[in-house]
């Protein structure tokens, strides 16, 4: 039951959405005579075409093309023509639809083309996939749409799943919608089908449609793990890494890695080695210097595989390796610090205690009897010019005395 609703609800999204589309089938039958196939119909959900004959044919040919391709299915024996999805093309330009009658010259020629306002439809349409599942898609309003068209984004991931519209629309400083953000986006290898409708209050806008294949939109994130182990042997350094995260492919033989190598030390305009390009996830760096050190980053894209094909996000610069020794200079600047330090100090102390002997003199000491010249010496510096005679005196009588 519920099956049954939820293809009712698509059938209905189908019909509501294929039906606002501005658009007329022109027929015209052969030269010749009047064509037998009349009431030619585009089922554009199902991408079937059907018509009715006034004649039995047990077989009919259909062609669908327009300005960049052509397809032309199985011949079928029945007035329905179903296009595969590797024929789905975008109509807003308009589709040429032939239907013919093998081994006559019976035929009808018809043409899908947009109706509304000429120039009125959304111009440079593109979507990005990054962070594996988040998807923008931009566009801009028609050059010659009215001030008041506003457009809404429809897109259906897969023909097997449902269609939506977008849940948050980007805004210019008009309102008008330029843009969408969609998340949890599986990237697969199907074509996802955008529909970009407008609507105005008094034109008919023009719409809109594209198919795009995910995965050739996607940006890849940086390789993982990236990791740098480096000898001082003749293999220098080995460069490891794991593919970067996708939603749709695990193989890690699907990508490619563009590695960049640069010495720290030197200006970018100096660098000699070109970029390195290799398959596997791993890289032997033989130009390694101990002495120097390096920078490394990398990025990913697909190759021989339904991945994208440009390339992904740089990953965080790395370094690794040792570089110059700048111990020696630091402990020799240590030590001209040191003697520095220590000579000013000396000189602080010294120029302190020349300060303390002016400000305290020596205080006289008590003559010695037996030592009296060097006593005498040593007092009559401190004796005042007007005593020195009379101190002359009583050490000569203390002279005879003993």
């Amino acid at each position: 039951m519920f099956d049954t609703l939820e293809l009712i609800c698509m059938i209905w999204w189908y019909m509501m959405l294929f039906h606002s589309l501005h658009a007329d089938i022109h027929c015209m039958g052969s030269e010749a005579q009047e064509s037998p196939i009349t009431n030619v119909k585009m089922d554009w959900s199902k991408m079937e075409l059907s018509w009715e004959s006034s004649k039995n044919f047990s077989k009919y040919k259909c062609t669908i093309r327009n300005r960049d391709m052509e397809g032309t299915p199985p011949e079928v024996n029945s007035t329905k023509c179903r296009f595969p999805v590797e024929l789905y093309m975008p109509l807003h330009e308009g589709v040429f639809l032939i239907i013919e009658v093998p081994n006559t010259n019976i035929s009808k020629h018809c043409t899908f083309s947009p109706g509304g306002i000429n120039g009125s439809a959304i111009e440079n349409f593109s979507c990005v996939i990054y962070n594996i599942s988040l998807m923008n898609c931009t566009w801009q309003a028609g050059r010659d749409a009215p001030e008041d068209t506003q457009y809404f984004l429809y897109w259906q991931n897969s023909r097997y799943d449902d269609a939506m519209e977008c849940e948050l629309y980007i805004r210019d400083e008009n309102g008008r919608n330029t843009g969408c953000r969609f998340q949890n986006v599986r990237t697969d290898v199907n074509k996802a089908y955008f529909l970009v409708n407008g609507s105005s209050k008094d034109s008919l806008i023009q719409f809109y449609d594209e198919y795009i294949r995910l995965y050739k939109i996607e940006i890849l994130t940086p390789p993982l793990n990236v990791t740098a182990n480096c000898t001082t042997d003749s293999v220098g350094c080995i460069i490891t890494w794991q593919p970067p995260l996708t939603s749709h492919v695990e193989n890690v033989k699907c990508f490619q890695y563009e590695i960049h190598i640069q010495t720290k030390d030197e200006p970018k305009e100096e660098e000699k080695d070109p970029p390195v390009r290799v398959r596997s996830n791993r890289y032997e760096f033989q130009n390694y210097n101990e002495k120097k050190k390096y920078i490394l980053k990398m990025r990913a894209r697909g190759k021989s595989c339904l991945i994208s094909s440009n390339w992904g996000e740089w990953t965080e610069p790395i370094e690794f390796g040792q570089g110059k020794d700048y111990f020696v200079f630091v402990v020799l600047f240590l030590i001209a610090l040191g003697t520095i330090s220590v000579t000013l100090l000396q000189y602080c102390l010294f120029k302190r205690y020349c300060s303390f002997k002016s400000i305290f003199p020596p205080i006289p000491q008590p003559r010695d009897k037996f030592n009296i010249s060097t006593d005498e010496n040593s007092q009559t510096e401190y004796a005042s010019p007007q005593n020195k005679q009379l101190y002359r005196g009583v050490v000569t009588v203390v002279e005879e005395l003993i």
